[in-house]
């Protein structure tokens, strides 16, 4: 399984990124070749690419995916705006061109702003066929999007009109993200093989390129777009697990995106160490058997305090949620499920001798069920 993270590509660019990733265990990751909220770069030259590519070449990583900064709007009506995104786009294609090592660059569509969805997937598709006259080898991957706002890719459909505009199509692609997916509507808790099923009828699964994986803060549908740590959220462990190891998974890049954690702002750290490890099977090789014995030991704790909480919190997660939901009781209570679990296990002493970061991952663990 090709499976990793967001990692960082600042100080020593991709020596560095790589680094990180197999400090996580990961078989793969994603970068942005500079900060995502602007447009400052340092010369790919200055990015120990070969120094990247020689540790990733030891460990068997072969494959990895660059980001698309935030700030390209290919749907706006602005010149400037366009401009820019045309621009800045082809930079960025061959700044990836250069690592050698990622086939795809992962796109947010675009938003419409003041006009309407028609006149965005007619802009979009008019900068995509400005941006695809640089390096033909490299793809540029659509992503799924939640909906919020204008912007345009929540549906399938709004995906293939924007290809089909497109001269070169054949370099488009498709990211999957779960919680964009989820909270645009798709079922894919209980039926992501009816999911997978109108993606090929309507776009094909040979397009489909990369995978995101997150848990949702929202229902199904609610078009907001905030991700939470993997089992943590209304997606839940077991059907990111499903998703993961599907069929149209196979060989394809499976990156995290989950939200950092922790009490104090400044020492937040990411759990996907623990994600990776969880949902590749791999716990216990990973952390050793006292991991699972610990998570045990919060099974239990947590059926005595909290009543029996489903198999892995499950029901405590989602009512915890939906509680949430109301902003009444969200502003008296902000904490989110994960965090009041956490703030219970410290409360009781449980892990004396467990930092919030090792904590928040056997929390994780017992999200997974294992």
């Amino acid at each position: 399984m090709k499976i990793g993270s967001h990692v960082s590509f600042s100080g020593k660019g991709l020596l560095a990124a790589a680094e990180e990733a197999l400090g996580y265990g990961a078989t793969t990751f994603m970068i942005y070749t500079g900060a995502p909220q602007n447009t400052r770069r340092k010369p790919m030259e200055e990015q120990y690419v070969p120094e990247g590519l020689a540790l990733m070449k030891e460990h068997g990583i072969d494959e990895i995916v660059v980001h698309a900064p935030y700030i390209i709007n290919l749907g706006s009506y602005k010149t400037d705006t366009f401009g820019l995104a045309v621009e800045f786009l082809q930079s960025e294609i061959e700044r990836t061109a250069y690592i050698g090592a990622a086939d795809s660059i992962v796109l947010h569509p675009g938003a419409y702003t003041d006009k309407d969805a028609q006149y965005g997937i007619k802009r979009i598709a008019e900068g995509l066929n400005e941006v695809l006259t640089v390096n033909g080898r490299v793809h540029i991957a659509l992503e799924t999007m939640a909906g919020k706002g204008t912007e345009l890719g929540r549906t399938f459909e709004e995906l293939a009109a924007i290809m089909d505009k497109v001269h070169d199509n054949d370099r488009l692609r498709v990211c999957l993200d779960t919680c964009h997916v989820h909270d645009a509507g798709y079922d894919i808790i209980n039926d992501f093989d009816g999911v997978m099923q109108e993606f090929d009828r309507i776009i094909g699964l040979d397009r489909l390129a990369v995978i995101h994986v997150n848990d949702s803060k929202n229902p199904r549908g609610a078009r907001k777009d905030r991700h939470a740590p993997i089992g943590s959220g209304y997606i839940g462990f077991d059907a990111i697990h499903r998703i993961v190891h599907h069929e149209v998974a196979k060989g394809k890049p499976i990156i995290l995106e989950t939200p950092w954690i922790g009490k104090d702002k400044a020492n937040q750290r990411p759990m996907y160490e623990a994600e990776i490890a969880l949902l590749t099977g791999n716990a216990e090789g990973r952390f050793g058997p006292e991991f699972l014995e610990d998570v045990a030991r919060l099974r239990a704790f947590f059926d005595e305090q909290l009543g029996h909480p489903g198999r892995n919190g499950r029901d405590y997660v989602l009512a915890t949620w939906e509680l949430l939901q109301d902003k009444k009781q969200r502003a008296e209570d902000k904490r989110e499920p994960m965090e009041r679990l956490y703030d219970l296990v410290v409360e009781h002493g449980l892990f004396p001798d467990c930092s919030e970061e090792q904590i928040n991952m056997r929390l994780v663990g017992y999200f997974a069920g294992i």
